[in-house]
């Protein structure tokens, strides 16, 4: 009467030793794996200034958590060009003197021209549409260049702001308002624009703008909304117009593959899943940044200092005055092969913009209260 009872015991003794053999087997496959898992020393640099600004907020993001995930990291940190420009951190990782960089796509142009092709005003013109450029036919053809042609591994694309604009000591609002100004570009696909309202570009990085500034070298200065938090006293009217209006102003985080391939495979797959988080993490920032901004120093009033959100009728005057003089600067500047992207990206941009109209994205939802304890609009 107790053989039954007695063989479940036997089989249920057996399943439990086959149990623990496999997860005995398992375990030397994961110390493998963990031990595989190297700690690593990298420099990140990019040329936007750091925390209160989002992008900074998200790269102190990146360092605190590399320490964590991987035991013994370091990331160190460079911000508004204290490294490198970015044609010089450019032609640094393609060299494999530097690891990673979070670098504005047209500002490569002068390593790279074929980079230029995804500027420009009046393309991506939702918050939607700039969420979605990694769709676009013309971005991924450029990722694919750079995987192959100046070994830059891309992980993924991000934005500074969504209220890209124009700072200064005095509102700049209708094309006279530019005329004979000195404006600080971002870079040189940048300067088209501000040429075709009057105005005198001057490209130079981040760093240098607040100096700059008080010193009279420029009059105002083309920024996000979180780099016109970090130059606030000298140029305390800020302007905009929404995604895409004055410019795009799209960022890639990259890195060298000259350090990348020399990584061991499961440190790969940490960092990259890092860097994912990291891009995520910025996104949502800059939306608040630039929500939170708008509501602690907006005003309806363009005579008063703070931040103007243009109505359509202001952006269309601002627009129109563009013709298609930056369109044919763009193309001017780069090689037959490259000009027709131009046109391409003009015409998926106007259709992302189209499929994503204001109000649609994920990123217009997101709860800023999440990330109040983070951000400081000062």
């Amino acid at each position: 009467m107790h053989r039954p009872t007695r063989l479940l015991s036997t089989r249920a003794a057996l399943g439990a030793l086959v149990a623990a053999l496999a997860v005995g087997a398992a375990l030397p496959d994961r110390m493998a794996h963990a031990q595989a898992i190297k700690p690593v020393v990298l420099r990140f640099a990019a040329d936007f200034p750091p925390a209160p600004h989002p992008a900074g907020l998200a790269m102190n993001h990146f360092k605190e958590r590399l320490a964590q995930l991987i035991p013994g990291s370091e990331a160190r940190l460079y911000f508004a060009g204290a490294l490198y420009t970015i044609p010089e951190a450019f032609e640094a990782m393609r060299q494999g003197n530097l690891e990673m960089t979070w670098m504005q796509m047209g500002k490569a142009a002068p390593v790279d021209p074929f980079m230029m092709a995804v500027v420009g005003p009046g393309i991506l013109t939702t918050v939607g549409a700039v969420d979605n450029i990694e769709k676009t036919k013309t971005y991924q053809f450029l990722v694919d260049r750079l995987q192959k042609q100046q070994l830059i591994r891309v992980f993924g694309a991000s934005h500074m702001s969504f209220g890209m604009g124009v700072g200064g000591k005095r509102r700049y609002l209708t094309p006279a308002d530019f005329a004979g100004r000195k404006v600080r570009s971002m870079g040189p696909a940048e300067n088209p624009v501000l040429e075709s309202w009057k105005a005198n570009p001057v490209v130079m990085a981040f760093g240098e703008v607040p100096t700059a500034l008080e010193s009279g070298v420029i009059d105002g200065l083309m920024t996000s909304i979180g780099g016109w938090l970090g130059v606030r006293q000298q140029s305390p009217f800020y302007t905009t117009g929404g995604p895409g209006v004055v410019t795009g102003d799209y960022y890639m985080v990259s890195a060298s593959r000259r350090w990348w391939d020399r990584q061991p495979k499961p440190t790969q797959e940490v960092l990259e899943k890092l860097i994912m988080e990291t891009i995520q993490v910025q996104k949502e920032l800059n939306w608040c940044v630039d929500k939170m901004t708008y509501e602690k120093y907006g005003t309806k009033d363009p005579a008063k200092p703070g931040v103007y959100w243009m109505n359509p009728t202001e952006v269309s005057a601002l627009t129109n005055a563009l013709g298609d003089g930056p369109t044919r600067w763009l193309k001017s500047k780069m090689p037959p092969a490259g000009q027709q992207l131009v046109d391409d990206f003009r015409n998926e941009g106007i259709a992302l913009s189209k499929a994503n109209p204001t109000g649609s994205s994920w990123i217009e939802k997101v709860d800023c209260a999440k990330h109040a304890s983070k951000i400081v609009i000062r």
